[in-house]
């Protein structure tokens, strides 16, 4: 079995409206006003072509603080050093290491990523955290100028590793990325709750799969 992890609220912490609300509470004075300041931000495509890597961060912050009618400095502190400020979830983490100790024994599992990550952020997670070493293989999004739930950054995926789609099961936070999957054919899990992961995935491994689930939830 392939399994295909997304990483940010899967495998590292992702709270833009957390993220709003300690940098730029000036222009976001209340959660409402955050959770809207986030969506402006995060769901638009001054962010979204940085994510896909078709523009450079230094664009995305002029075209948001022009937009949004915001100072480039707070932007610039709070988006720059993203990369270093994104944390492991430790279940996830811990999941992540007992596939990688199945495989090692010689079990049918192969691991690998599928990320929406701008290539600044995707090189500081590399350096940081050993465990990108226990992947197979991974796309991120800011490599190739291609984004979930982009059908293309999926095939790529795919062609590379010569991933065959019944055997696949791919595990996302946002649900149109989840839907992509499963149109191509894989098996796919919505992961809402990280403290859920292990038993969703026990469905799609061997019977005789030990993943724990007593763990406390780490929330993404």
């Amino acid at each position: 079995m392939n399994v295909v992890f997304d990483l940010g609220a899967v495998l590292f912490t992702w709270e833009p409206v957390a993220l709003v609300q300690q940098r730029l509470s000036a222009h976001a004075p209340t959660a409402d006003a955050a959770r809207e300041l986030a969506r402006q931000m995060f769901h638009h495509e001054d962010w979204i072509g940085f994510d896909r890597g078709t523009h450079s961060l230094d664009d995305a912050i002029g075209r948001m603080a022009l937009r949004l009618s915001l100072p480039a400095g707070p932007l610039v502190e709070l988006l720059e050093p993203m990369g270093e400020r994104l944390e492991p979830i430790a279940t996830s983490v811990e999941l992540l290491e007992q596939l990688r100790d199945r495989r090692d024994a010689g079990e049918d599992l192969r691991l690998y990523y599928l990320s929406n990550m701008p290539e600044p952020y995707a090189r500081a997670l590399e350096a940081r955290h050993p465990f990108f070493e226990w992947f197979d293989g991974g796309v991120f999004s800011g490599d190739v100028k291609m984004i979930k739930p982009q059908r293309g950054i999926y095939e790529l995926l795919a062609r590379r590793h010569a991933l065959d789609a019944a055997q696949t099961v791919f595990i996302d936070d946002m649900l149109p990325n989840v839907l992509a999957a499963r149109d191509l054919g894989w098996h796919a899990i919505h992961c809402e709750r990280t403290s859920a992961l292990p038993a969703q995935l026990a469905v799609y491994l061997p019977v005789r799969s030990t993943l724990s689930t007593s763990n406390p939830s780490v929330r993404a």
